[in-house]
């Protein structure tokens, strides 16, 4: 048994806690328990407290949805688990208060206490709730505890609202429980109001006072020093006491800017403490400008924000401090600055993370689709708002979500929420306007701009469904653009964090995320980061320099944007480094940082522009690139961005070679041949394709069948050989939108691919293609974008670098949740050495602008899987397709209605383009250099 004791003192005035559970799911402790249906139902076993009881091995499994999947009759599993747990009570609670409590138990609960029911049986799955069990128990005895829990409510509305839903839903103890002893006469609850003015008040609600007795508040800033104090009368009986000060120029609180204060609450009876608390919180000021916008301290502010569900694979919803520890972190790492609590409020612990690391927190009350009635959410509303309302984090209390609101509730928030914070529906349908506030789900890129010229402020609380691949970071830069750019935007949620993936203990911990119901995050399970992770972090950066390269006259000058809402740029820091690549065939990734330095911080004001100088050396030319790390005030990075100075054709002075071996022609009735160095390319007389290479010093490697236009119409004309200097060709003539292709075998075995195509119109891919075997595939090494893959609508989130990725076949949202994805489009790229089974070989292109496609794969899930492919296997692009998403519910192909980054390629004409391949063995290299491998979080 766990003992916690809250500001002991010698006379034991302060609330003491002592645990009757474990504390998270890392800490559990055992209680008899008995399941009535499902798995090791019928006999009374154990079971670790808290937890969800199917991670447990006990019941059944049930997502929200399976009444659609298993039909309108299918009935949830209902089983009840009965829970047993004996424990006693110090000598010295004789005189206290005593309470039970219980921070969440899903879904009914009745407790009783020595065989004594402790009060009604609490219906409503994710809320603290406590029963006075004083004259219950039992003093230098043992005490029984008995729980039973129905997973199931005996109130439908309450499984309307919390049970039939899209996430799973479990049963069980699976938050911790604990005995509250407090004096007699005590502080039951607090609320505070801090205004960004200084202008302080804190309701104080008292139990059992009963004479004359003085209450005193002190506020202490987060360095210890005082900075106000207040002092009030109590007569006997006094149940409630408003205590009000100003403190003169407080620190406020901001997600930028989490200063947190501390209010310590004494009751006394003449000199003597009777009892004492203590609250955090924080001085800030929220308003709702109707037609207007969302401001904090006077500041309009935009969410960058994102719907969290509390889960953990192997324990459900049952988690622990470093799990939302880490969650918060995860947010902050992706440049957001808000977080919607879906469907439900979170762990205590959560809201106190976002409190001191500075995350806007719309707090939700239960409701999928379905809302409580009054008599079952009444209480329930206050709990949430007793319990959570001293959080400064919160901005919004959310009554429900897409048409879960109980009307009758909106007014119950402001009864325990002295500072009266905004109320929001977060709805999924047109014209549910409340609070000046349009939360309306899933609109495209088009009709958000539509909204946001109506009247009212738009702020989704769920947009860019995350299923799969799409959403999250694809479209988001047009969808953010839009929103930044709107005076009416109060910036928006996407929809979601986590895959809700459970480790199924009746498949062995097989994790589940029930087909295409619960792969909705951007990270996995375990918190693996998808692509889209890295894009959002870039999207969302608070700076911004928007220079796609290097330009020719560049002088160490660049432009920055300033995206903050509260910092200006001079409190962050920026620095540069100028990298040489690593060489293909080295064995090496990464970059030798070979110069580095600090530049001056611009004083750029929130939301303005500016300029960024870097005193770069007199050389900075001689490297093959810029890198220019950005660290915010706290000293987390926000920004990287690394520019190429060498031209690809100069990057490739060193690694395309010649030498005095002889090129050689060969032809039979069939074919033609091209050879040098060992080297042997043969071709089809009939279509004029690559057929096969081969290498005298190691494995044929099957690389062929191409090129092959991807897009448009291709047929054979002619093919011939003939020499060009030392160099021989094959050229192969085409009808149709492709032109010609003409190899070129360079003395050493270099090959060139020259080749023409012309399209007229939008096309999703451009380019040619060729095939070889996946499964003969072993990993890759690049330089270009990395190490994600790209969609044309999610350029974001990749940086210049030599990247490289074992081979994995991986499909996001899926098991193993191997990131970054094998399989895919990957961008800018100067050259890519593959490795297999057959040998390396090297592809590379002096040209900018190349796609790369590795294979065959999906961005996402359905009847066809979407996007279509171009045919091979290995593609060399113009043009690539963007990515849809769960839009509306329905998967979304018409990607042009996510924004202009979702049109199809427009083409106008010719397109050239010349390709490089080495298919010999690599050349010996002096590789002693140093080197740096950077990591994705380094580079990112």
């Amino acid at each position: 048994m766990l003992l916690m004791a809250l500001f002991a003192t010698a006379s034991g005035q302060e609330k003491e806690i002592r645990y009757l559970s474990g504390t998270d799911k890392d800490n559990t402790i055992s209680w008899d328990f008995y399941c009535t249906g499902g798995r090791k139902s019928g006999t009374w076993t154990s079971i670790q407290v808290p937890s969800c009881w199917e991670q447990q091995g006990f019941g059944a499994y049930n997502y929200g949805r399976d009444y659609k999947t298993y039909g309108r009759n299918f009935r949830f599993a209902d089983e009840k688990g009965m829970y047993r747990h004996s424990f006693t009570i110090p000598a010295n609670w004789k005189k206290k208060e005593v309470f039970i409590v219980f921070e969440g138990a899903m879904t009914d609960a009745e407790v009783k206490i020595n065989g004594q029911l402790a009060g009604p049986v609490h219906q409503g799955a994710f809320y603290r709730f406590k029963y006075n069990i004083t004259d219950k128990l039992l003093p230098g005895k043992p005490n029984k505890l008995e729980v039973t829990v129905s997973k199931m409510s005996a109130d439908e509305s309450v499984n309307n609202a919390e049970r039939l839903a899209d996430y799973w839903v479990f049963g069980g103890i699976f938050r911790p429980v604990y005995l509250e002893a407090v004096p007699k006469e005590h502080i039951e609850h607090t609320a505070i109001d801090a205004k960004a003015d200084g202008s302080f008040a804190i309701r104080v609600a008292l139990q059992n006072i009963s004479g004359p007795r003085q209450l005193t508040a002190v506020i202490v800033d987060a360095a210890g020093k005082q900075v106000a104090s207040m002092s009030q009368g109590v007569k006997a009986n006094d149940s409630i006491v408003l205590l009000t000060t100003k403190v003169n120029n407080p620190q406020l609180w901001t997600a930028e800017t989490p200063n947190l204060y501390s209010v310590a609450l004494t009751l006394r009876q003449g000199p003597d403490p009777i009892a004492r608390t203590h609250e955090r919180f924080g001085f800030r000021t929220i308003e709702i400008r109707k037609g207007d916008g969302i401001y904090i301290n006077g500041v309009q502010v935009k969410m960058k924000g994102i719907n969290r569900h509390v889960f953990w694979p192997e324990t459900g919803r049952t988690v622990s401090p470093t799990i939302d520890l880490a969650d918060v972190q995860l947010m902050k790492e992706m440049n957001m600055n808000a977080v919607r609590c879906s469907h439900y409020p979170p762990d205590q612990r959560f809201l106190e993370l976002c409190d001191s690391l500075g995350l806007y927190v719309l707090d939700e009350l239960a409701g999928w689709q379905k809302a409580y009635s009054t008599k079952a959410g009444a209480p329930l509303v206050k709990e949430m708002v007793t319990r959570d309302a001293n959080h400064p984090s919160i901005i919004f209390w959310s009554n429900g979500n897409e048409g879960g609101h109980n009307k009758e509730l909106d007014d119950d928030y402001g009864m325990y929420d002295l500072s009266n914070r905004p109320v929001i529906h977060a709805h999924h349908r047109p014209g549910n306007t409340f609070n000046g506030i349009d939360c309306n789900h899933y609109e495209d890129y088009y009709s958000s701009k539509n909204i946001l010229n109506g009247p009212d402020i738009y702020m989704p609380t769920e947009f860019l469904h995350c299923q799969d691949d799409g959403g999250g970071g694809a479209a988001l830069n047009d969808f953010w653009e839009l929103h930044w750019g709107a005076k009416k935007s109060g910036g928006g949620f996407l929809w979601a964090l986590v895959d809700e993936g459970i480790a199924r203990t009746d498949f062995n911990g097989r994790i589940d995320v029930n087909g295409v119901n619960a792969p909705d995050g951007v990270v996995g399970p375990h918190r693996e980061k998808e692509g889209s992770f890295y894009a959002i972090r870039e999207i969302f950066s608070p700076v911004k320099i928007q220079v796609a390269a290097l330009p020719a006259a560049f002088n160490g000058s660049l432009p920055v944007e300033n995206r903050y809402h509260f910092t200006n740029l001079s409190q962050c820091r920026f620095s540069w480094q100028l990298v040489n690549y690593t060489k293909p065939f080295s064995g090496q990734s990464g970059v030798t940082v070979l110069q580095k330095g600090v530049a001056s911080s611009p004083a750029v004001a929130a939301t303005q522009s500016g300029t960024l100088l870097l005193n770069l050396p007199a050389d900075w030319k001689n490297h093959d690139a810029l890198m220019v790390i950005v660290v915010d005030p706290s000293g987390k990075e926000v920004y990287r961005r690394t520019w190429n100075i060498k031209s690809n054709e100069q990057l490739l002075n060193s690694v395309i070679t010649t030498n005095t071996d002889s090129v050689w022609v060969a032809e039979t009735d069939s074919t033609l041949a091209l050879r040098s160095a060992g080297i042997t390319l043969s071709f089809s007389k009939k279509n004029g394709q690559l057929t096969g290479v081969t290498n005298a010093s190691s494995n044929a490697l099957m690389f062929r069948n191409g090129p092959v236009l991807v897009s448009g119409q291709a047929e054979f004309s002619t093919i011939k050989q003939f020499a060009d200097g030392s160099n021989r060709v094959v050229e192969v003539s085409y009808t149709g939108d492709l032109k010609y292709a003409r190899w070129t075998m360079h003395p050493g075995g270099w090959v060139s691919l020259d080749y023409e195509y012309s399209l007229q119109g939008s096309y999703a891919l451009a380019g040619i293609s060729f095939s070889y075997p996946e499964n003969f595939v072993l990993g890759a090494r690049w330089l270009g974008k990395g190490p994600y893959r790209v969609w044309k609508n999610r350029l974001q989130g990749v940086g210049n670098n030599v990247w490289e990725n074992m081979y994995n076949n991986t499909q996001t949202g899926s098991y193993p949740w191997n990131y970054p994805e094998f399989k895919g489009y990957y961008a800018d790229i100067t050259w890519m050495e593959m490795n297999t089974v057959e040998g390396k070989f090297l592809m590379a292109s002096q040209d900018t602008g190349l796609y790369v496609r590795l294979f065959n794969f999906y961005g996402l899930s359905g009847v066809t899987p979407h996007p279509a492919l171009p045919v091979g296997d290995i593609s060399f692009l113009d043009a690539i397709p963007p990515i849809g998403t769960k839009l509306a519910l329905n998967i979304s192909t018409n990607t042009s209605n996510l924004g202009p980054a979702g049109e199809f390629t427009k083409f106008n004409g010719p397109v050239k383009r010349t390709l490089w391949f080495y298919f010999g063995l690599p050349k010996p290299e002096d590789q002693r250099k140093q080197f740096t491998m950077p990591s994705v979080n380094d580079l990112f």
